[in-house]
């Protein structure tokens, strides 16, 4: 199976009527794996910020996360709420009326699965 495959139809999927704004696979180098198709265009030193908050918690919250043009704020992290795999990370994106709860089922779902199978 394609990354591609994962992000179309394992994370742009539809839960209880709803579905991601957008979603993609990227490696920790900052390299896309797979997106979907309004994934936005991100600098590389954001991603490396992203990979930098897994090893020094709470280094986000006062900047934010930025993705693209948009920035989002961290509130609060905690271990096991967002999954980094030994080779990539798993983002999704979503918008109302969808809830962080279905983004985060969607998400941990092939987040728990690519760890299992060593990524």
């Amino acid at each position: 199976m394609s990354w591609q495959t994962y992000v179309d139809e394992h994370l742009m999927c539809e839960i209880e009527g709803h579905h991601l704004s957008s979603a993609a696979i990227v490696g920790h180098d900052g390299a896309v794996w797979a997106q979907s198709t309004a994934f936005p265009q991100f600098k590389p030193e954001e991603m490396t910020n992203i990979i930098k908050d897994f090893d020094e918690p709470g280094f986000l919250a006062p900047i934010g996360l930025f993705l693209g043009p948009t920035k989002y704020m961290v509130i609060q992290g905690e271990p096991g709420a967002v999954i980094r795999g030994k080779k990539a990370l798993v983002i999704g994106i979503y918008d109302e009326p969808m809830t962080p709860g279905q983004c985060n089922m969607v998400v941990e779902r092939l987040g728990d699965y690519l760890v299992e199978q060593g990524l």
